[in-house]
């Protein structure tokens, strides 16, 4: 068993049990050759379930330990830039945890659960976010789609689906479910279709956000620990959502030209501008930053919901170099993650700069930010990923021209080329 200081243990290194990365702990243990480590946190964990007879962890041991500059740090190691954002969910989180263990300070007043609500345009790290966050954490935590939703009664799945989801993540332990984390994907795609009253139920729409109310504010759900749909003869389990953290996400499309025409409407007379020249005055991110809740409540959220969601963080585009970044940089950087692959067939990959920056040039003229980066990428290797088995190894060099459509071929080695014209 090696520790920490070994010629193969390196600071990026991660416990192959919790997740934690070397950074985050006092010493880290190899066992054997294999990529496997353990944590001194978890090997004190496991003997104290040992000691005890528990079966299972206690999930909550030791991260409320952690300072908002360890959720942050822990966060840097798989999201490029957002800076902001990451600083918003830090203080959020620990703030949030801190509550759990101490709802009352010595005066007997009571903290408040702060929900986050996340801003920006789709690929720029909001899901991956709140994530890494999850797993900073050791929490149980689920992704729900708000498009997918529907009012209780109608074809689709209730606002409870979520926690029913939740409890299977948590192995069906209530405890552990009541302390877990939500992040709700789309929510601007159920904004209010229309301002104006309807005779038709906006079941998709309003009528879900008016029953996510509760839930994120706090209630008891009544929910079949199992999944599917409640029936009358059916167990259900009873779970408090008071102390789960719910993050909302969204692109939240249109949203800065009703900010512009808000900020142009505020002028009078000479000060008053025409929408388009606010815009042209400001940025995306400016606007972005310049949301109030009317603003909001403009675009089709309800009062209610934005009034459950305090904590807002705002995202940035991403550029051509912070594309390039996170398709290099990151632990699970696609660009290592292909190193690896073609390493297995023992293919040497040389991604030249030249194709980073072609690639991330065509990513953000698709507007697909961080996800569009995989499906260019993967289109440029599809032909060397299918005949890499079948090569005895080999280089593969990639630069613009392949990422624009041109073929890459694998070389043999120099000297296995060499070879073969000698003879």
């Amino acid at each position: 068993m090696r520790t920490y200081g070994g010629d193969k243990i390196l600071p990026s290194s991660r416990c192959s049990f919790c997740g934690k990365a070397r950074s985050l702990v006092k010493k880290m243990i190899a066992a054997g050759s294999n990529d496997t480590y353990i944590c001194d946190e978890c090997v004190l964990e496991c003997s104290s379930m040992l000691a005890t007879g528990r079966e299972t962890s206690n999930i909550f041991a030791d991260e409320r330990q952690l300072m908002p500059a360890d959720f942050k740090r822990e966060m840097d190691e798989f999201v490029i830039g957002q800076e902001h954002a990451k600083k918003v969910l830090s203080v959020a989180v620990y703030n949030h945890y801190r509550r759990i263990d101490k709802p009352h300070d010595k005066d007997g007043v009571t903290f408040s659960k702060s929900n986050i609500l996340l801003l920006g345009p789709t690929g720029s790290g909001k899901t991956l976010l709140a994530q890494t966050l999850a797993r900073a954490l050791k929490v149980p935590f689920v992704i729900a789609d708000a498009t997918s939703l529907t009012e209780a009664g109608y074809v689709g799945e209730d606002v409870e689906s979520i926690i029913q989801r939740l409890m299977l993540q948590a192995n069906q332990n209530v405890a552990d479910a009541e302390r877990g984390i939500v992040y709700i994907d789309e929510v601007d795609k159920i904004a209010r279709k229309s301002e104006n009253m309807s005779i038709t139920r906006d079941v998709s729409g309003e009528g879900v956000q008016q029953a996510l109310l509760k839930l994120i504010e706090g209630t008891v759900a009544n929910v079949h620990p199992q999944g599917g749909r409640k029936h009358p003869n059916q167990e259900t389990v009873a779970v408090d959502t008071t102390s789960i953290l719910f993050i909302c996400g969204g692109a939240f499309e249109g949203l800065t030209d009703i900010v512009a025409e808000r900020l142009s409407s505020s002028g009078v007379g000479f000060a008053a501008a025409a929408p388009g020249n606010v815009a042209q005055q400001l940025d995306e991110q400016e606007l972005r930053s310049s949301v109030e809740p009317q603003d909001l409540i403009r675009y089709g959220l309800i009062p209610e919901l934005i009034g459950r969601m305090p904590v807002v963080a705002h995202l940035e585009p991403l550029r051509i170099e912070d594309l390039m970044r996170v398709f290099s940089e990151p632990r699970d950087a696609l660009l290592k993650q292909y190193h690896a692959l073609f390493d297995d067939d023992g293919v040497t990959l040389n991604f030249k700069e030249t194709a980073v920056r072609r690639l991330a040039e065509l990513a953000l003229e698709r507007r697909t930010g961080a996800r569009g980066l995989r499906s260019i990428a993967e289109n440029c290797l599809l032909d060397a990923f299918y005949e890499a088995p079948a090569r005895s190894g080999g280089s593969l060099t990639i630069d613009a021209r392949h990422i624009d459509g041109e073929k890459p071929e694998i070389q043999p080695h120099r000297r296995r080329a060499q070879r073969k014209r000698a003879a």
